[in-house]
């Protein structure tokens, strides 16, 4: 039995998006969908328009760049946003995997998967663009040392950024904190 690819694409269960340099050169029905966006207002719109701020989208190429180069994959928990439709701007968590079919130029092209998480994973507080990376990473078990190191900022500014969270998020504990941030 043949299949057919395009259409394997197009059905897939998750948002799938093709890459070439930071631009969407091709998307699936699904990520429209998840995105609320049709395919013609994301093909050729750099990946920016899914992110909450350009700060955050700047942060993150500039952060996956080296592990995209070193594992040709990366993956992650993220706050993106609606594009289009009635709930245009709403943020939302995502899981996002990508796979570079550049390695040595991570951001050249690739494909990349998205999981929307809200059903699980509502987003409940205004957080600041800073708020939603550092609650990303404590929600992947790392501490206020590598948090900085990744961030490139200091463990304490990571820790000032936790302890906003922790009243934002009403959380007693770092481990209540997290607790609360996977379940919105």
């Amino acid at each position: 039995m043949d299949i057919d690819y395009r259409l394997a694409f197009d059905m897939a269960p998750v948002g799938l998006a093709l890459s070439r340099n930071r631009t969407i050169i091709d998307c699936n029905q699904h990520l429209c969908e998840m995105f609320g966006a049709d395919r013609n207002q994301l093909v050729g719109q750099s990946f920016q328009v899914l992110y909450p701020s350009v700060d955050e989208y700047e942060r993150t190429g500039a952060r996956i760049a080296p592990i995209l180069n070193r594992k040709g994959t990366y993956a992650d928990d993220r706050i993106m946003k609606r594009v289009d439709g009635r709930l245009k701007g709403e943020a939302f968590w995502c899981h996002v995997t990508g796979r570079a079919l550049v390695p040595d130029a991570p951001h050249e092209a690739g494909i990349w998967s998205f999981e929307d998480l809200s059903a699980t994973r509502p987003v409940r507080a205004e957080l600041t663009a800073r708020e939603r990376e550092v609650a990303a990473h404590l929600m992947q078990g790392l501490t206020s040392k590598q948090i900085g190191k990744i961030l490139q900022i200091s463990h304490r500014t990571v820790e000032i950024y936790r302890a906003r969270l922790m009243r934002k998020y009403k959380a007693s504990t770092a481990a209540d904190l997290v607790h609360r941030l996977m379940a919105g």
